[in-house]
């Protein structure tokens, strides 16, 4: 039998496979829902022309004493891979969120390809499948590619199922490295030595913090602040103590929220001078507050972080698999009441982030230890677990419905693994003009993640019903379009708004009628 084929594999995706532990699986978890029932042998068609076009799911991830390899996989059988479930009594939401609550707690098989999809038959009326992706394959922006590669226009076009090629580049850690860094790997004599001096610097900051200003104060002179990014990350400290960190265990428990309109989002956006992404992490971070809260829990005054994530791919590189994202570490105003206070603080943080090295600090980072010793790498995890309290990221989906083996895709979920001592995660996904919001969360810390999800409706209540009564004609601007009625399920309720705090950034413009009270 001829030798298997074995890949080296990058720094980034090697440092992704040996952060999977029982306690926080490194595993990318998603739901397609369908409008009606599928059949297993077309999922297992779909997948074998299209999801097996990209050579690497064929492949295991192997390690040994020299490094990280991707290695085809002499008995690969797709029946490994895909199975099919059936849901208990009412076979309904609340019976999916356990099934995939269950999926999400368990490993994968290391000794095969990194990957499983479960059809569940007969979920309200038609079907439902789960996939699981190790992360060590892709990062979210590249699986929504992977997923779209799959999926076609219309019904019958999704079962035409033709062959599509579709290779990673042959440079485990091709030119994207590189590229990133670009303008900066003149100053700093290559990327390669970049990511070595940052690394080595961050080791002995941390270890010695009287270091931390003279790095900024070297960095300024230079004209550059990587070193001073690095030293902020350091000396960040660890995050406010709440509920939502401690001790982990190996269950995880997943829950979604039902869709919200995406044109409602960007009115609320264009109307109150924010983007869409300022937006969305306002709503979770008041529904973090009001979870708090109903625990009894002190919110005054309180901040914590997330971890989130920032596409680095060069544009045209949406299809390569491989992780290609940094990490930015952004403050949550947890403590304030307001909705509009939230939201404001939000874009002023996020407009403190924009220019920022973080991003590409962390895959440096991650890029070296990959190469490196195990307990390095887990060092570098553990402070940046120590820093932030969850995981937030935000994926573009299609904005039309697509077709998976004949059938159309009612809804899409998915969930983002956390590392290291992480353990709360926010998926925010926007497929066919609707924004879906997912969160995982470890029992132990967070039983029910489905009072967080719930609060999304609210919160986006109170931020729309603020936006329909600002007076526009009153601020000589047109008024916002008028978005389509709400659901009839939920109560609106109104919120009383506050003005800002002042900023570098320019601040949120609140209502006339509201100034003052």
């Amino acid at each position: 039998m001829p030798e298997a084929r074995r890949e080296r594999i990058s720094g980034v995706d090697t440092a992704w496979l040996r952060m999977d532990v029982p306690t926080n699986l490194m595993v990318i978890v998603g739901v397609l829902m369908f409008e009606g029932r599928v059949e297993i042998a077309k999922v297992k068609r779909t997948l074998e022309k299209r999801f097996l076009a990209y050579r690497r799911f064929r492949q295991k991830a192997v390690q040994d004493p020299t490094g990280a390899w991707w290695e085809d996989d002499a008995d690969f059988d797709i029946d490994s891979h895909v199975h099919q479930a059936a849901l208990p009594g009412k076979a309904g939401k609340a019976e999916l969120q356990a099934f995939v609550s269950d999926l999400a707690s368990t490993p994968l098989d290391a000794t095969k390809p990194l990957w499983q999809f479960h059809l569940v038959d007969r979920y309200d009326g038609g079907s439902a499948l789960v996939m699981r992706i190790h992360h060590c394959y892709a990062d979210g922006i590249a699986l929504v590619q992977v997923m779209l590669s799959m999926t076609e226009k219309t019904a019958k076009a999704s079962l035409a199922l033709p062959a599509r090629r579709v290779e990673p580049p042959a440079d485990p850690d091709s030119d994207v490295w590189a590229q990133i860094l670009k303008p900066v790997a003149g100053a700093l004599e290559g990327a390669s030595r970049v990511g070595r001096n940052l690394l080595d610097q961050g080791l002995e900051i941390a270890s010695k913090p009287e270091l931390a200003q003279e790095a900024i104060e070297g960095a300024t002179r230079k004209g550059m602040d990587f070193a001073g990014e690095l030293a902020r990350i350091a000396l960040m400290g660890a995050d406010s103590p709440t509920r939502f960190k401690g001790r982990l265990g190996a269950r995880k428990r997943v829950a979604w929220a039902q869709p919200l309109p995406l044109e409602e989002v960007k009115v609320m956006g264009k109307a109150l001078g924010c983007s869409i992404n300022d937006v969305l992490l306002a709503m979770a971070t008041g529904a973090l507050r009001g979870y708090l809260q109903d625990r009894g829990d002190p919110v005054d005054g309180l901040g914590i972080r997330a971890i989130v994530p920032v596409n680095l791919r060069p544009p045209g590189h949406g299809q390569e698999l491989g992780n290609q994202f940094g990490l930015v570490f952004l403050d949550l105003p947890i403590g304030l009441d307001d909705p509009l206070e939230r939201l404001d603080a939000i874009r002023r943080h996020m407009h403190e982030l924009k220019g920022s090295y973080q991003p590409v600090i962390v895959l440096g980072l991650l890029h070296v230890v990959g190469h490196g010793p195990k307990i390095l790498q887990d060092q570098v995890a553990a402070v940046l677990a120590q820093n932030a309290s969850a995981v937030m990221t935000n994926v573009p989906g299609p904005q039309h419905p697509v077709y998976f083996a004949g059938r159309r895709i009612e809804e899409l979920d998915f969930w983002v693994p956390q590392s290291g001592g992480i353990g709360l995660g926010v998926s925010i996904l926007s497929y066919d003009g609707r924004i879906q919001f997912g969160l995982m969360s470890d029992v132990g810390l967070v039983p029910d993640p489905d009072r967080i999800v719930a609060r999304f409706a609210g919160e986006f209540d109170k931020l729309m019903w603020l936006t329909l009564m600002s007076p526009w004609e009153d601020e000589g601007a047109s008024p916002p379009p008028a978005p389509p009625a709400p659901p009839p399920a939920r109560k609106k309720k109104a919120a009383r708004p506050k003005a800002g705090p002042s900023s570098s950034a320019p601040a949120i413009k609140v209502p006339r009628r509201f100034r003052g009270l």
